[in-house]
């Protein structure tokens, strides 16, 4: 279990100094099993009984005094694998995340090594929190862009055959990132409400800063889908030129070869006065002529442009 009072950093302290008249608001993480002993402690007046199987999203509900809600975050290294589950509670005096997995404690430790606040409060700390969540996001979709365009590239000069299947893995990641935005932005919502007044109204700002950074992430997701569903079109596109191309070859080849045919069957019906039978030019002849043939149909083919 971890305990923390929002100073103007945020300070390690024990469990006794968050129930005293401080001044400070706090920050709480305890495993299920923790929680279910010292929840009283924190009279939020709830039952919260988390079972980390069971959170099924992101979102915040509001009680009659107090909110609580749950996390599902993306592991931004596997996004198709498990999800990191965590639960909360929290009130006017402070938070408690209730962790099994340990993500909150990482979270709130890259806050303590990188922020220090002049004017420190809950409202900073969620911003702050829920910055951590996203911050690599930025940079994770510059890389996919970057390898979507490469796949481009290589669709481009025919050399794309195998990307289709990553392709549709990034589509997968982008899709399940649009999701957790769009759960995450619900939540904002719910605070941004402030229903129970636990947020003052000037530190409300912090809330509406951070729902201008979840509306650019979010369409910055929707524009990289497009990107996919574009560069899986391109593919699809690409792999009709090829059939179109080896169909016209075939077409190309059989046309070729009906006259060739007509000359074979002619003259492989063996009729008794067929002068060319005893001339003593005409197997020559009739190979000169398949030749012309030939190439008649390659220049007619040229000229029309089906070649």
């Amino acid at each position: 279990m971890s305990y923390y009072l929002l100073a103007d950093i945020i300070k390690p302290c024990s469990r006794e100094e968050i129930h005293r008249q401080t001044g400070h608001q706090y920050v709480a993480v305890l495993t299920t099993p923790q929680w279910a002993q010292d929840r009283d402690l924190f009279d939020m007046g709830i039952e919260l009984e988390p079972d980390t199987k069971d959170i099924h999203n992101t979102k915040a509900e509001v009680n009659y005094d107090s909110m609580t809600g749950s996390f599902r975050l993306p592991d931004r290294k596997n996004i198709e694998g498990n999800d990191f589950r965590f639960a909360f509670a929290l009130d006017e005096k402070g938070i408690v995340f209730i962790d099994d997995s340990g993500k909150a404690d990482l979270l709130i430790d890259a806050i303590r090594r990188t922020k220090r606040w002049r004017n420190p409060s809950l409202e900073r700390f969620l911003y702050d929190f829920l910055e951590q969540i996203v911050e690599d996001d930025l940079p994770l979709m510059e890389r996919y862009e970057e390898e979507l365009n490469s796949i481009e590239d290589s669709i481009l000069n025919s050399r794309g055959q195998e990307d289709l299947e990553r392709v549709i893995d990034i589509h997968n990641d982008i899709r399940k990132l649009l999701v957790h935005y769009e759960q995450i932005i619900d939540m904002t919502q719910e605070f941004e409400e402030n229903e129970n007044g636990f947020f003052s109204e000037e530190n409300l700002r912090y809330i509406h800063l951070f729902m201008n950074l979840m509306a650019r992430r979010h369409d910055s997701a929707a524009s990289l889908r497009d990107h996919t569903m574009q560069v899986r079109d391109l593919y699809h596109a690409q792999l009709e030129v090829r059939q179109n191309r080896i169909m016209t070859l075939l077409t190309v080849v059989t046309t070729i070869f009906m006259p060739l045919t007509l000359i074979a069957g002619w003259y492989g019906m063996n009729f008794r006065y067929m002068p060319e039978l005893d001339w003593r030019f005409g197997y020559i002849a009739v190979i000169i002529l398949s030749i012309a043939v030939v190439i008649f149909c390659l220049i007619l083919f040229k000229k029309k442009k089906w070649l």
